[in-house]
């Protein structure tokens, strides 16, 4: 085998923070400045948020992805009624219960293949309503991009959000990885449409080149009432907010996060581009952000993880998840990919 990548594949939590953002981290920490939110930093970074959307909207700081999604959930969800999600979302498969236990609310799985809803089944949740002996969906949150890579058209996503609308649901965006949806679509002018109909958004900065910390953007200031207490209850509130806020700055200043996105993804079609090629690994369409799930026999799958690390993602299917970031180099995919041949040719020595 050639010699390991530099970088894992397993996932772009894994990339390091971009260098613009730890220099905003080491400038923002000078002196003494309030805690809270009421710095200088902080402000700056939620006009920022205004300047992006090109409308009025109001920003929470968090500590991580989890509490943004519940923060931003328990702000538009009424009493005794359910968020609707994909079987795949995050907040329903990988955040150990926690939208269950802070909103003591039911989660109604819609199905999906790819993690996208379709306005069908959306409407299908009008059986829900009306019946004191369910519990009526009062949000629908969708994720983009999915757990499954795949990015929501604009179209389809407004669509989406329609049909939520109908049935009076607000309407919750998971955008752990918006910035590769952002990139996807086009910059900042499809990020606007995107988010045209959604109420709040949990914007992931994590994945894109921070250290750490998510912003809560309520695109529907209204929704906001009460959202700084519930970000107290959920003990998601940073005492010294300027350094996710410094953090915030910097990805936004130049759309530097959607750059970030965009590099993320050409790194994901180059490694399609350099297996597409290998049937066995049924790879289908080219990538439409940063993953790629392709299916490995058991052997072959365990000899890779071995020599660079990812994650299995649904082995009833043989599935497994190969994801780029922002700083995965030409050479670590060329190497990543040259690898994976290797280990398809050995694959019973």
């Amino acid at each position: 085998m050639p010699p390991a990548p530099a970088r894992w594949f397993a996932s772009d939590n894994a990339a390091g923070a971009h260098p613009a953002v730890l220099e905003a981290l080491v400038a923002s920490n000078t002196g003494h400045a309030l805690a809270y939110g009421q710095d200088d930093w902080t402000r700056r970074a939620n006009a920022a948020f205004c300047e992006l959307f090109d409308r009025d909207v109001e920003v929470l700081f968090t500590f991580g992805g989890t509490g943004a999604n519940v923060v931003a959930l328990s702000c538009i969800l009424p009493p005794a009624h359910a968020v609707a999600c994909s079987r795949w979302a995050h907040i329903a498969v990988d955040e150990a219960g926690a939208p269950e236990r802070f909103l003591g609310a039911k989660l109604v799985l819609l199905d999906s293949a790819d993690g996208t809803v379709s306005p069908d089944d959306v409407a299908g949740l009008s059986t829900l309503i009306g019946s004191q002996h369910h519990a009526p969906p009062g949000v629908l949150s969708l994720t983009q991009t999915t757990e499954m890579g795949a990015v929501w058209g604009v179209d389809a996503l407004r669509e989406t959000c329609s049909a939520a609308r109908a049935l009076g649901l607000a309407v919750h965006l998971d955008g752990a990885r918006i910035a590769n949806a952002a990139a996807a679509l086009g910059g900042r002018d499809a990020l606007r449409a995107m988010v045209a109909d959604v109420d709040v958004l949990s914007f992931g900065g994590t994945k894109a080149g921070a250290v750490y910390g998510e912003a809560v953007v309520f695109l529907d200031p209204s929704r906001a009432r009460h959202a700084m207490n519930l970000r107290k209850q959920a003990t998601q509130l940073p005492s010294k907010m300027r350094y996710i806020a410094a953090q915030y700055e910097a990805l936004l200043a130049g759309d530097l996060f959607i750059e970030l996105g965009r590099r993320a993804n050409a790194s994901a079609t180059m490694l399609y581009g350099l297996l597409r090629d290998i049937d066995e690994l049924d790879l289908g369409l080219p990538p439409q952000a940063n993953s790629l799930f392709p299916r490995l026999p058991s052997t072959v799958k365990e000899r890779l993880q071995e020599w660079s690390f990812f994650w299995d993602w649904d082995p009833r299917d043989r599935r497994v998840r190969w994801m780029t970031a922002w700083d995965t180099s030409d050479d670590d995919v060329m190497r990543f990919a040259d690898g994976v041949r290797w280990a398809l040719e050995h694959a019973d020595n």
